[in-house]
C-alpha cells in the first residue's frame, strides 16, 4: 500500500473512520496514567521541589508546538509539490491544535519560571521564539480565513509555513545558539549525563506519548470535517451554476 493512497479523500475518511475513537481512548489511558504518575507519585526535585511537576505538562506541550508546525510544514510542501488537497486541509486541521499546545507552553512555562526566575516572563531567547511562533500560528489560521479561493488559501499558508519555519527551529535549538539564556537545556537527551533521572524521566515519557497521540486524535478528527466542509461547499457552488 502506497502512501499516496490516502491523499485520496475517500480513501483517508474510510481508513480513520476506524482510527480516532481507539486513538482518543488511548491517548486518554496515557495521559491519564502520565499525568497521575507524575503529579501524585514521583518525588520532588531537590532544587525545584514540587514547582518540577510542572514540566509533565510543559514538556509535551513545547514539544507539540514545535512538532505540529513541522508537521505543518511537510503537508504544506506535499501541497506546493503535488497538490494534494487532504495534505492542505491537514495542516489546515493541525494549525489551532499547535496553537493551542503553544499557549500551554507559554502559560505552564510562565507558572514554572516565575518562581524559579522571580518573573513570569524574560525575554530568553527560546521564549521570544517561541511567543514568535505563536503569532505565526495566529497569522495562519487568519489568512486561511481570510482567503476565500481554498487554493490560493492553501498555497499562501503553505508559504507562510515555510517561512515560519524558521522560528520552530529556533524554538527547538535557542539553548544551543545561545548559551546566555535563562532556559534550562533540554529535559530529554541521548546523552545520559544531561538526561533528567528516572523517577522524572519515565512518567514524563507516558505523558509525551499521550500527548502525541492526542494531537494524532484531533487531527485526523478535524481533518475529516474539512473534508466534509469542502464536499459541502462544492455542492453549494454546484447548486449556484445550475
Amino acid at each position: 500500500m502506497s502512501l499516496w493512497e490516502f491523499a485520496n479523500p475517500r480513501k483517508f475518511m474510510a481508513t480513520t473512520d476506524r482510527l480516532v475513537v481507539p486513538l482518543f481512548l488511548l491517548a486518554a489511558l496515557c495521559l491519564g496514567t502520565g499525568l497521575a504518575w507524575g503529579f501524585f507519585f514521583a518525588p520532588d526535585d531537590f532544587r525545584q521541589g514540587s514547582t518540577v511537576r510542572i514540566i509533565y505538562l510543559h514538556v509535551p506541550s513545547a514539544m507539540m508546538a514545535i512538532n505540529t508546525w513541522v508537521m505543518m510544514l511537510v503537508a504544506s510542501l506535499i501541497w506546493l509539490v503535488r497538490r494534494h488537497h487532504v495534505s492542505a486541509l491537514a495542516a489546515k486541521a493541525a494549525a489551532p491544535v499547535g496553537l493551542a499546545m503553544t499557549l500551554m507552553a507559554l502559560f505552564t512555562g510562565a507558572v514554572w519560571g516565575q518562581p524559579m526566575w522571580g518573573s513570569w516572563w524574560e525575554w530568553d531567547p527560546r521564549l521570544t521564539s517561541f511567543l514568535i511562533l505563536f503569532l505565526f500560528y495566529l497569522g495562519y489560521i487568519a489568512l486561511w480565513s481570510s482567503v476565500e479561493n481554498p487554493d490560493t488559501a492553501a498555497e499562501l499558508t503553505s508559504m507562510l509555513c515555510v517561512v515560519g519555519s524558521v522560528f520552530a527551529l529556533l524554538s527547538r535549538y535557542a539553548v544551543n545558539f545561545w548559551s546566555q539564556g535563562l532556559h534550562q537545556a533540554a529535559s530529554l537527551s541521548l546523552d545520559r549525563d544531561e538526561n533528567i533521572s528516572n523517577e522524572f524521566w519515565l512518567p514524563l515519557l507516558v505523558s509525551i506519548a499521550g500527548f502525541v497521540i492526542l494531537f494524532v486524535a484531533l487531527v485526523l478528527l478535524r481533518t475529516r470535517c474539512e473534508i466534509r466542509l469542502r464536499r459541502v461547499r462544492a455542492l453549494e457552488l454546484k447548486e449556484r451554476i445550475s
